[in-house]
């Protein structure tokens, strides 16, 4: 029964955080790729703390107050005015800090295409002691449990499974991995044995 409450609690989360678009905010960026123009155009673009995006060629794009599909299409369609249809991939980037049992800890890019296991490589993968079945989003005052399992199996991007700029994605160590508690836990069992057959003894 804990079993099937749990599925259904992270199933409710895992749909109720889903990204219907990316909301950039100054510090992230776009990832341009030309597949078809000699200029070196292609790479990370970020905004400016007044909201400006400054691009080669085509100058300021205002990223105050649009969602990301609709800074994607201002800017494709500027390119596409200079290049004439350009093959042209443009992704947002956004800045997330990934923390807890991973390698390398800190504040990472990604893009919403980004899969989970990509991320977390980002950071250096995680430890032997990592509980992956906790694994959680920090977010503000939230704290939205992941559906770890669910994600890796399907392979699922960091729009999938609703990844926002400025989240934590924190890794918690595994109890087991504690080797402290662990011996505790043996020391006061054995503890009570030992009590318990002073006391039969008697």
């Amino acid at each position: 029964m804990r079993y099937i409450l749990r599925i259904l609690l992270l199933t409710i989360v895992y749909n109720t955080y889903q990204l219907s678009a990316q909301q950039l905010i100054p510090g992230d960026g776009v990832r341009l790729t030309f597949m078809d123009i000699t200029d070196e155009i292609s790479g990370d673009y970020f905004i400016q703390p007044d909201g400006r995006l400054q691009l080669p060629f085509i100058g300021i794009i205002s990223t105050t107050n649009k969602q990301f599909p609709v800074i994607r299409d201002e800017i494709f369609a500027k390119y596409d005015s200079l290049y004439r249809k350009p093959e042209l991939t443009i992704l947002s980037l956004f800045r997330i800090n990934i923390l807890g049992e991973v390698y390398k800890p800190g504040y990472y890019y990604v893009t919403e295409e980004e899969r989970f296991t990509s991320i977390l490589a980002l950071a250096g993968g995680v430890t032997g002691s990592a509980d992956l079945e906790s694994i959680t989003i920090l977010r503000s005052e939230e704290e939205i449990l992941l559906d770890v399992e669910t994600i890796m199996h399907e392979g699922e991007t960091a729009e999938d499974f609703g990844l926002q700029s400025g989240d934590q994605i924190y890794v918690p160590r595994s109890f087991w991995a504690d080797t402290g508690r662990f011996t505790w836990i043996f020391t006061a069992i054995a503890t009570m044995v030992t009590v318990i057959a002073i006391f039969l003894a008697n």
